[in-house]
């Protein structure tokens, strides 16, 4: 019997992805765990692997067409076998999240007879499974304005990245509960829509509605399972005016383009990545940009609020620097190794070229450490700490919103070449603001690198709950005497060291130093192990 292979859900808030390449063909014999095809969200791409054995039957959509999640995307089995009754529907394993979500739904209704009212809740998203709480940052829409479902109401940030809150309901805006810069716990109700003079006081955060008598007393809670089964309804389905997938929607945000002014080639005639990018090479005659109002002559200063992320960095590096008993030791390696061999790969090309010294002292860091395992640890409170099998490496990465540290999880399992295109990767998806929360946490030990910007030294702050972190400096001519009595120069590449004293003495410190420096100035040697 031929089987589907469904697109896969990346993700809580994912509700369609975007079919990249096909890496099998109609007719190709494929085992389960063979890559049938690439597939993007509007955050990240992935590989879809065979779920079944046997030939590739049928392939449902081609290359660039959106497709909605657990939506069937190809058939395999048996050569020879009908597989038309799989075409545009799900897997038989499918039904089951439907049939989850239609419990809560059912469960939700007695809400509005509970709260009298034919206005909806938009709850506040959990962008990410650590993520408990949201900062709103602006109000794109204002009390009175007429919404529909998929219109942008507002942006929020958690700790990490930022994002843009779509409407889960249509009508009017009656009622806002939070404003900019209020820290919303994950789905709160922040805002009510729906027809115009319909009485929101029952969805207000923290409101007691009054319940009909005959009403159980459990349906009070139940307008937060509506607001979340609302939720999680797909948005796309509902844009019938201007339907415009979400990584279309943010490619044009991010372009300065109008995406309506795009002609959808997606299904249904849904405006898709592909058809961003052909108005982005024939864009419309620009409009007339309004000047900026001057500043005011005698304005001597001006007060700016922290953002999200830095009010987070803030709070964590007073944390940090307050409660662990924090050491710095400094030491310096000859980079002469290192640098010979990064121009070697340099001159190699294609994905070797791309290799920095930076993923160069990643790769060693990963290897050193695993012989250092109280460096490679979280501090679980002032009497034990856990100390990780495996290397997961966070990297600092400067952003325009701030600091973040994205976490190479089992780095010490990883080749030099992978290490450096999964730094690539998380440094990219840190910048564009799109990172799941979710690899921004569980680093084991962190590097910060500032050697680019000709730092000779200096004293990295503790990522908590880690007991360690490297600060990565800049390389300097320095004079030795060689072994035939000259004098030489050298290229003098300077390490900081900051441990928790708590958890980590001196001596293994410096041991981790001394063997660092080793591996690094035989790294070739290293590469070997």
């Amino acid at each position: 019997m031929a089987t589907a292979v469904i697109m896969p859900k990346a993700g809580i808030t994912v509700e369609s992805c975007i079919i990249g390449e096909w890496q099998k063909q109609v007719g190709d014999q494929v085992k389960i765990g063979d890559i049938l095809f690439t597939y993007e969200t509007d955050k990240a791409s992935f590989e879809c692997e065979s779920t079944a054995e046997g030939e590739l039957l049928e392939i449902f959509y081609g290359e660039g067409d959106e497709v909605p999640c657990l939506v069937n995307v190809c058939a395999i089995g048996t050569k020879g076998e009908d597989c038309s009754a799989l075409k545009g529907g799900t897997s038989a394993d499918a039904p089951a999240a439907p049939a989850e979500a239609a419990a809560p739904a059912a469960a939700a209704a007695p809400a509005a007879v509970a709260c009298n009212t034919k206005a909806k809740a938009v709850i506040m998203p959990k962008a990410g499974i650590t993520v408990e709480s949201c900062i709103i940052g602006e109000w794109l829409k204002q009390v009175g304005d007429q919404v529909k479902e998929g219109d942008i109401l507002f942006t929020y940030e958690t700790d990490k990245a930022s994002f843009e809150c779509e409407s889960t309901a249509e009508g009017e805006l009656l009622a806002i509960f939070f404003g900019e810069g209020d820290e919303v716990p994950c789905l709160e109700n922040v805002c009510a829509v729906g027809p115009h003079g319909e009485p929101t006081d029952c969805l207000k955060p923290g409101a007691a509605p009054v319940v009909a008598e005959e009403a159980p007393a459990t349906v009070v809670a139940a307008a937060p399972v509506a607001a979340a089964a609302v939720e999680a309804a797909p948005v796309a389905s509902s844009r019938a005016s201007a339907p415009i997938s979400p990584r279309a929607a943010k490619l044009a945000q991010r372009a300065g383009v109008d995406a309506t002014l795009a002609t959808g080639t997606g299904p249904n005639g849904r405006i898709i990545e592909r058809d961003v990018r052909k108005l982005m090479a024939n864009p419309p005659a620009p409009k007339a940009v309004a000047a900026a109002a001057p500043v005011a002559a005698d304005e001597e200063y001006k007060d700016v609020k922290f953002s999200g992320i830095r009010r987070a960095i803030s709070k964590s590096m007073h944390q940090s620097l307050s409660t662990m008993a924090q050491l710095t030791h400094n030491v310096s390696f000859d980079a002469t190794g290192i640098l010979a061999y990064r121009k070697m790969l340099k001159a190699m090309g294609g994905d070797y070229a791309g290799i920095t010294i930076g993923d160069i002292l990643l790769f060693a860091v990963s290897r050193t450490l695993l012989n250092y395992p109280d460096l490679n640890a979280n501090m679980l409170d002032d009497s034990s700490i856990r100390q990780f099998t495996h290397v997961n490496l966070g990297v600092a990465v400067d952003t325009p919103r701030g600091l973040m540290v994205p976490t190479i999880f089992h780095a010490d399992q990883m080749s030099l070449l992978e290490i450096s295109q999964a730094v690539k990767t998380l440094a990219a998806e840190c910048r564009d603001g799109g990172i799941n929360p979710d690899k921004l946490s569980g680093g084991s030990f962190t590097v910060s690198n500032l050697g680019n910007m000709g730092i000779e030294s200096f004293t990295p702050v503790i990522n908590p709950p880690q007991t360690g972190i490297l600060g990565v400096c800049c390389s300097v001519d320095r004079v030795r005497k060689a072994a035939d009595g000259s004098i030489e120069l050298y290229p003098a590449m300077g390490l900081s060291l900051t441990y928790d004293h708590r958890a980590v003495d001196g001596t293994p410190a410096s041991k981790f130093l001394q063997e660092l420096c080793k591996n690094l100035e035989n790294f070739t040697a290293l590469l070997a192990k």
